[in-house]
């Protein structure tokens, strides 16, 4: 069965030297691609481990072990945390 492609109908436009054009044209043909197809195979691998790393935090095998206590023994809420509380009590505010 054929594989569908999705439509790209968005744009961007991308702003490059006279070498830098040639160089992406030259690469893209060596792999029988057009630029478009190039830059994006290149480029969105890219993008997904910038995201990725951007969105996940990783934690020492210390740290882990703390956050672990600290869920499973929470502390005493701060007076701090406590007039919060109150205040978004007192404001109507449910959480939700």
């Amino acid at each position: 069965m054929a594989q569908t492609l999705p439509n790209r109908d968005d744009r961007i436009e991308l702003r490059t030297t006279r070498d830098e054009k040639r160089l992406l044209t030259a690469a893209a043909a060596h792999e029988r691609l057009d630029v478009t197809s190039f830059i994006m195979r290149t480029v969105l691998p890219a993008a997904r481990d910038v995201i990725e790393k951007a969105e996940r935090i990783s934690l020492s095998e210390r740290d882990s072990v703390r956050v672990l206590d600290l869920l499973e023994n929470p502390p005493a809420p701060t007076p701090a945390l406590l007039a919060a509380a109150r205040r978004r009590v007192a404001r109507g505010g449910d959480g939700a």
